[in-house]
């Protein structure tokens, strides 16, 4: 029986004081990690160097709906979490399970596209602001959001 030796698709997270440093193991090189400003909302692909190969910069809302994407690297973030952390400065368990309840509903009343029209928005210009980077995020219908790669995409 033939092995696969393919690495694990994994996430590594350092967290130096407002910048997490995020290793996306099989979306970039193994010599590269995106460096995330949270006060400047400025992602940055770094490569050993450390060299600033390129950066870009985000809306107070992308950087909300963004972080919690990376965050759960290489599995999907639910919608009711982006909705939460799109709408709260201050997301909880509580504000979640609100989020999700809202989401139920309008899936029920048949208001789903407006409820998801912001959402859909910010994730629409996260989009462009990823693709020089070679990242994608790919959603999975009523479910969420994942960060994927752009040419495995």
């Amino acid at each position: 029986m033939k092995q696969n030796n393919l690495m694990p698709i994994t996430l590594d997270i350092q967290k130096k004081g407002n910048i997490i440093h995020f290793t996306l193991h099989r979306l970039l090189s193994d010599d590269h990690l995106l460096a995330l400003d949270l006060e400047t909302h400025s992602l940055s692909l770094l490569s050993d160097g450390p060299r600033l190969i390129m950066s870009q910069q985000f809306s107070k809302n992308e950087m909300r709906v963004f972080l919690p994407i990376l965050e759960s690297f290489p599995h999907y973030s639910p919608y009711e979490v982006l909705l939460a952390h799109m709408e709260s400065d201050n997301v909880t368990a509580n504000y979640i399970a609100f989020c999700r309840k809202k989401l139920l509903e309008a899936q029920e009343n048949g208001t789903w596209p407006l409820e998801m029209r912001p959402l859909r928005r910010t994730l629409s210009s996260l989009r462009k602001k990823l693709h020089p980077f070679n990242l994608e995020i790919s959603t999975i219908r009523e479910r969420g959001c994942n960060l994927t790669s752009l040419s495995l995409s």
